[in-house]
């Protein structure tokens, strides 16, 4: 435990749902749900306003459409949050060099470490211009908990939300953390609490007048002593500036069951391939290829291959995560996919010769393939394989005409746009027929001090806030069919 709060935790507020209300002018001020869309989506992060009518994370996103069924569901644009998120990160090491990412909207900060004197004035001062930093740069407000131990100063920018600051003193701790809940600190969750509450334990201060012998008959060694250390407010844990990840995976839950095996199987190689594009963002490789599939009754098997050496060869993970795939019966339907690799490497170890084959048989083929397709047909295939299989709303797109804007909604046909940009006023709707050539995906536009990029204009689409229709609305004002 450290004698001074230099200890700093920033945790941006609603952060998926933020940012999507200053990406949209017509949806500032009103309820925003960012997640899965689907009948079983899961609600990612729920802005404020969605979240009075009791709309949280995690929560089925049909529960959260019964609760708000006026807000706007949109689908999450991780291309965008992380922009901002490199862009508040680089604030942060402008702090010091260490910086602990635990995701793209959350770090600690140890501010010893970058130079910044051990008195309460002076760290209240840093977290507070890095407050303003933040909403100057992004756009965005974030919450600010000063501590001496990375424990507290988490809980103090759970208690700062939202766009607000809170130091922790030393020598205060037990007399903040008495009265909370023994849910608020790491480690209990509902088997933990429910255990806890069986025995008369609810709060952080019944937790420490426990003692720690009754908290390890209760819980075991481990978990018992540590949480009747985090219960007297001590955790001496550093601030790591590098976490290693130990795995990299991607998953999909399915609106409806897969039980065609051949359809299954493409799945299983599509997330093959999204996997090995994760693995190559991170500049890594891995050595052990591993399946999820959850079946239709929620049971969910797992399997794993061990390769020769560490790779991020595409052919070679997919070929492993077949196989796997060809040890699970799946028909009885499929509700969760997912690939991952463990094992991982800064290099790979593979047969050259075997890969170098590999690529050479898939040049051939792509070669093939193109002499047999007429011009006509591959700048066909080209603009197929470019336009999404569905307009996702919150999806970015530019219209010939009318510039940049952002899918509504869309169905039976037609999509549903309102063209704004973040530094416009609320936007002009208009309906497209959804095979419309002049429609195509687009870009994430910076939230602050950005400008239309050639060929994004979105000012022919721009009307005064009494004129623009309110999101969800395609009555007649600005509605048209394009005839493109």
């Amino acid at each position: 435990m450290r004698p001074a709060p230099t200890i700093l935790h920033l945790d941006m507020d609603a952060f998926f749902a933020a940012a999507e209300q200053a990406a949209k002018p017509s949806l500032r001020g009103k309820p925003v749900v960012v997640g899965g869309i689907g009948v079983r989506g899961v609600v990612s992060t729920a802005s404020y306003e969605a979240r009075v009518f009791g709309v949280r994370s995690a929560m089925p996103t049909a529960q959260a459409r019964r609760l708000c069924p006026n807000a706007a569901y949109l689908s999450p644009r991780f291309t965008l949050y992380r922009q901002v998120s490199d862009a508040v990160m680089e604030l942060l090491h402008a702090l010091s060099p260490l910086v602990e990412p635990l995701s793209l909207d959350e770090a600690f900060v140890d501010l010893e470490a970058g130079g910044v004197p051990a008195e309460t004035a002076a760290v209240r001062a840093v977290g507070e211009k890095l407050r303003r930093d933040i909403r100057a740069v992004t756009g965005l407000t974030g919450s600010v908990g000063l501590a001496g131990a990375k424990l507290l100063a988490k809980i103090a920018s759970e208690a700062a939300k939202p766009d607000g600051l809170v130091v922790i003193e030393p020598g205060t701790e037990r007399e903040l953390l008495g009265p909370m809940t023994v849910r608020t600190l790491p480690g209990v969750g509902p088997a933990t609490a429910e255990t806890l509450r069986r025995a008369g334990i609810h709060t952080v201060a019944e937790t420490a007048e426990a003692g720690e012998a009754e908290l390890v008959r209760l819980l075991g060694r481990a978990h018992g002593a540590g949480l009747y250390a985090m219960a007297l407010g001590r955790d001496d844990r550093p601030v790591v500036a590098e976490r290693d990840a130990k795995s990299i995976s991607v998953e999909d839950t399915f609106e409806v069951d897969l039980t065609d095996r051949t359809r299954v199987r493409s799945e299983m190689l599509r997330l093959a391939d999204r996997c090995v594009q994760r693995l190559r963002a991170a500049g890594r490789s891995g050595r052990t290829v591993v399946i999820k599939v959850r079946n239709y009754d929620f049971s969910t098997l797992t399997r794993s291959e061990t390769l020769r050496g560490p790779t991020d060869d595409p052919a070679v993970i997919r070929e492993a995560a077949v196989r796997l795939l060809e040890t699970v019966d799946t028909t009885g339907g499929v509700r969760l996919l997912g690939v991952g690799v463990s094992g991982l490497a800064d290099f790979t170890q593979e047969d050259l010769f075997a890969q170098l084959a590999t690529e050479r048989e898939a040049a051939e083929a792509a070669t093939a393939a193109a002499v047999e397709q007429g011009p006509g047909e591959r700048e066909s295939h080209e603009a197929e394989e470019e336009r999404p299989r569905r307009w996702y709303p919150g999806l970015d797109v530019v219209h010939d005409e009318f510039g940049a804007g952002w899918v509504q909604g869309s169905g039976v046909g037609r999509v549903t746009v309102r063209f704004e940009t973040p530094w416009s006023a609320p936007g002009r709707v208009r309906t497209f027929a959804v095979e419309d050539p002049a429609l195509r995906p687009g870009e994430p536009l910076p939230l602050v001090g950005g400008a239309p990029a050639d060929g994004q204009s979105s000012e022919p689409a721009i009307l005064p806030k009494f004129l623009s229709p309110e999101p969800g609305d395609t009555g007649s004002v600005g509605e048209e069919i394009s005839s493109r």
